[in-house]
């Protein structure tokens, strides 16, 4: 796109382009420098040096010593890595949730950490009419549900601390945990007993029950889930439950590469 179709777009689009613009360049070729990447971008050299300033702020770009050289770092390729793993992830537990599907015609769910919410990213309906409204994408609170309470118990405290910083404990129903001191205690409990649950937490009527699911180097990528109107729920079924999420769980994890699963 040329500089005078740029000034056509609005400002924030513009500098969407103009940032692509450089990282694209910048992908191409190891190093540049301001002049060669202000010709190579069609911008001024201010304002190839003001983004590049920025991006290398936010980790992205590097600078050679003194020099003019610029390059790009690992980052962008940190987030391609997640992108895909993400992809690998569902592609597997899509084979083991269509499982519990079958066993437990519950709804069932894949959730990963998104800065400081849950993000469902798979997901299998109920097999009833009365079933819980979900979507993937779909954004949840933490310490609502029983996701993300498997995303954040085998963490440091310090850790889930810093995540839960601007996290406003809202009360959805009478049963929510309303601060953080709440959930790090019910979060030592997941930890030990392997699983987390949403105890009408969410919302009156729902439970849910989650199971951590780790990567190759033992760190929980995501939570698995079922969950069920209270109404279905027979306090003898939750170890039936718990024994089926863990199944696939442990099957998930070792496709991740995780194979000492504890559980």
């Amino acid at each position: 796109m040329s500089s005078a179709e740029n000034d056509k777009q609005p400002d924030s689009v513009s500098s969407v382009l103009k940032v692509f613009g450089i990282l694209q360049a910048l992908g191409e070729e190891r190093d540049h420098g301001i002049t060669e990447l202000a010709q190579r971008v069609m911008m001024s050299k201010s304002t190839v040096y003001r983004f590049l300033q920025t991006m290398k702020s936010l980790g992205y770009v590097t600078q050679e010593g003194e020099s003019e050289k610029y390059s790009l770092t690992l980052k962008l390729f940190e987030l391609g890595a997640k992108a895909l793993q993400n992809v690998d992830l569902i592609r597997s537990a899509d084979v083991q949730m269509r499982e519990l599907s079958r066993l437990t015609k519950e709804t069932i769910h894949l959730g990963a950490l998104e800065e400081d919410s849950i993000v469902y990213i798979h997901k299998i309906d109920s097999l009833y009419n009365l079933r819980m409204y979900s979507r993937i994408g779909r954004r949840n609170p933490l310490h609502t549900t029983a996701i993300g309470k498997v995303l954040l118990a085998w963490r440091e405290h310090q850790e889930v601390k810093e995540i839960l910083r601007e996290v406003e404990f809202k009360r959805s129903t009478a049963n929510t945990l309303v601060s953080a001191e709440a959930l790090l205690e019910a979060l030592d409990q997941v930890k030990i007993q392997g699983y987390g649950e949403d105890n009408e937490e969410q919302e009156e009527g729902l439970r849910c029950i989650a199971v951590p699911v780790f990567d190759r180097f033992g760190v929980v990528i995501a939570g698995l889930s079922i969950s069920f109107p209270t109404i279905r729920f027979f306090e003898d079924a939750r170890q039936d439950y718990v024994a089926m999420l863990h199944r696939a769980a442990r099957t998930l994890s070792a496709e991740m590469g995780f194979h000492h699963y504890e559980f």
